[in-house]
């Protein structure tokens, strides 16, 4: 009893103290200090609880932007944070969020009090973890909720949440079809990364997002390249909002001072040579490499494990499980000596430390995009490079574009000395491993639409590209088709051929040139490709096994089923197959479950009709045996007829004349008397009338009749 009215006693006296302390930090927030005066976290009116999980986690002074945002954010106004990558814009955001829930003394059964959205799924995760570690002395509760992971799981705990981290696509699934899921109690919206979730990918489905929350809430909107249009303004709801961060016009304003920026020009077909060449010439450092395609990335670091640089290789792109994504990043965050290839998603807010180089291997859409990938090195006060690679074609429309941002970059030469070509094993690899040569052509093809699918035709010209040099670079002795290029050139030409219609021509004679001249009459030649809008083929939906059921279920097609038709085309019925009874046919007609009395009738009835069939069975089995064994015994008496036949058939031409020896005319005494003598003379013949004795008799035959003889002589 004693130690539970100790534990009550403790209860009460922290609800006074965390009382007290809300009092004290309301009265704080009335007489704010200025920006000039905050030199450290303690100078912020934050919690006790807070002031402690930030000192354990060595967040000691705050940046620029924090000093900036959290103080109005605090105040529960709307805040829009611009800031160069690196600055610390995820404590920004989560200090107002975990005070303001700490503010309003919020449980965990209160329900969702705030939602951070994500674009991608690896920067969810890394706001988790900054969440857990500054917030582990306080009681609310927090999820992550992100594509990947399981569903189940969030669905039962999703009510229990007080901040929700997640990805736009899981959360708008979880409103869609989680019950439990309440988004009336939201009071803190945080769109980290804004510009990209308020861009032409993430629209319909924020949208749809924007629509389930309450509009009095707080919004806090932070990104590097952010924007400012009335219309993002109007779809989130923002009042009055708080715009932190200067029109950027110095190139130090957007990306960090330490940032060291270098571009390269090179044929396209020559990239892999580079990059490798690259590779062996930075073995001791973090090097992140981008490409534009997850099968592009997939490839490259496929191939470079079979040529082995000497370092350690790493892939992270969107279609791997997000648990093996997750190991990635940690991985890679671990390491000090390692090569990360990746796509776009990890160029938006990860902060991984120390890294030495960026290599942007394909051209960037714009320059915001560039802004991203050159930002995750030269974070935190730390220096950096960054090499993007560009092609002849790319380099005037790519660095106009990061001139018109105030973006100075320098153009750096390659020695081709340090160059060296891996060709030569990629091909020897290719020609061993159908796999990776499969991999090699979905990548050509995947680099050819990314191409085709840019919006600025002035960098990205997929007609200017030597296909068949970049397929020999990627180790591919023939060039693979790209059907998606070959349909756009049928509609090109196709149009222009209406167009060179007679009618849309006059031909004028020449008596000193042999040619026609083409004068335009009523219309304008369409030479430009880009007007053309091309239909892209929709990627086949990929069918479960549990869609192939019910397809076929609703055909009433029937798995490994054999049918067998008659020399008219008649489908023969199996009549085993079938049920023979007429329960069958009412049962089924009858509505309702599971009857089992008449199933059980069915069942004797349909063993009746087994039982008559398996003894037809038995007696034609039986027939066939008795009818065998009567050919058998007619087949053998018919061959020992024939062997008794063949054993008549004697030859007797050496015996004497049977009138020579019976006299005819003699009586039958005499016959008698004399035969005895008169055989005895006939047979006894001379030396030199012997008798050739030729018979297809057996010896036992022959040795028989030799014996009569011998005794009728006697």
């Amino acid at each position: 009893m004693k130690s539970k009215t100790k534990k009550g006693n403790k209860a009460i006296s922290n609800i006074q103290n965390n009382n007290s302390e809300i009092e004290e930090l309301k009265k704080k927030y009335d007489s704010m200090p200025a920006e000039t005066e905050i030199k450290k976290f303690m100078d912020m009116p934050l919690s006790q609880k807070t002031q402690k999980g930030l000192s354990e986690s060595k967040y000691i002074v705050p940046t620029d932007i924090q000093r900036k945002s959290i103080l109005p954010a605090l105040l529960g106004k709307d805040v829009m944070g611009t800031a160069i990558t690196g600055s610390g814009k995820t404590l920004a955001f989560l200090i107002p969020v975990i005070e303001h829930l700490y503010m309003n003394k919020w449980s965990r059964t209160d329900g969702v009090c705030a939602i951070v959205i994500s674009p991608t799924r690896e920067l969810a995760y890394q706001i988790f973890e900054t969440l857990k570690r500054i917030g582990k002395y306080h009681d609310f509760s927090a999820g992550l909720i992100i594509g990947g992971k399981n569903l189940k799981f969030e669905r039962r705990r999703m009510d229990q949440c007080n901040i929700l981290i997640c990805t736009p696509g899981r959360l708008l699934q979880h409103m869609d079809e989680n019950p439990l899921f309440n988004a009336s109690t939201l009071e803190v919206l945080v769109l980290d990364e804004a510009d990209r979730c308020l861009d032409m990918g993430f629209e319909e489905t924020l949208n749809s997002i924007v629509e389930n929350f309450p509009t009095e809430r707080q919004s806090l909107l932070f990104s590097a390249t952010q924007t400012k249009s009335v219309k993002d303004i109007l779809r989130l709801n923002l009042r009055d909002p708080i715009f932190i961060g200067s029109e950027k016009t110095k190139s130090e304003d957007i990306i960090p001072v330490l940032l060291q920026q270098n571009y390269v020009v090179i044929k396209l077909e020559d990239k892999i040579t580079m990059l490798w060449s690259f590779l062996k010439n930075h073995l001791k450092q973090k090097i992140i490499v981008f490409f534009s395609s997850c099968k592009q990335v997939k490839y490259i670091f496929e191939i470079f494990c079979k040529l082995r640089p000497g370092t350690s290789l790493l892939a992270l792109y969107g279609t791997l499980h997000q648990d093996r994504r997750i190991a990635i990043y940690n991985d890679f965050t671990r390491k000090s000596n390692v090569v990360l290839f990746a796509t776009d998603i990890a160029s938006r807010g990860l902060d991984f430390p120390t890294v030495n180089w960026v290599v942007q291997m394909d051209c960037p859409e714009d320059a915001t995009q560039y802004i991203h990938r050159a930002g995750r090195t030269a974070r935190n006060q730390a220096r950096g490079e960054s090499l993007l690679v560009l092609t002849p074609f790319e380099e005037p429309g790519m660095i106009k574009e990061l001139q018109s941002r105030n973006i100075q970059i320098q153009k750096i030469h390659i020695d081709p000395q340090k160059l060296f070509s891996p060709r030569l094993k990629i091909e020897a690899a290719l020609a061993q491993n159908t796999e990776l040569k499969a991999t090699a052509q979905r990548a050509f093809v995947s680099y050819i639409k990314s191409i085709f699918l840019m919006r600025n035709k002035d960098i990205f010209d997929v007609f200017k590209l030597n296909l068949e040099s970049y397929a020999k670079s990627l180790g591919l002795a023939v060039t693979p088709r790209v059907r998606f290029l070959e349909r756009l050139l049928k509609k090109t030409t196709s149009i222009s051929t209406t167009l060179a219609e007679p009618n849309g021509f006059i031909q004028e004679d020449s008596d000193n040139e042999d040619f026609f001249k083409v004068k335009r009459i009523d219309h304008e030649l369409v030479n430009d490709t880009n007007d053309v809008v091309v239909d892209l083929p929709k990627k086949s939906k990929v069918l479960s096994k549990a869609a192939v059921a019910k397809k076929a279920i609703r055909k009433k097609i029937q798995a490994n089923e054999k049918i067998n038709f008659d020399d008219d085309g008649n489908v023969i019925i199996d009549k085993r197959k079938q049920l023979q009874s007429e329960l069958p046919t009412e049962y089924e007609n009858n509505a309702g479950g599971i009857n089992i009395e008449v199933a059980r009738k069915i069942l004797s009835e349909e063993d009746k009709f087994d039982k008559e069939r398996f003894r037809e069975l038995v007696k034609n089995r039986h027939k066939k045996q008795k009818d065998k064994l009567k050919k058998l015994v007619d087949e053998n008496s018919q061959s020992d007829f024939e062997d008794s036949a063949s054993d008549n058939d004697v030859d007797l031409s050496w015996l004497p004349d049977p009138d020579k020896v019976y006299n005819s005319n003699q009586k039958p005494d005499e016959s008698k008397e004399t035969s005895e003598s008169d055989s005895e003379e006939d047979i006894e013949e001379p030396s030199h009338k012997k008798v050739k004795l030729t018979s297809k008799l057996t010896l036992n035959d022959a040795e028989s009749i030799a014996a009569q003889l011998l005794a009728n002589k006697m």
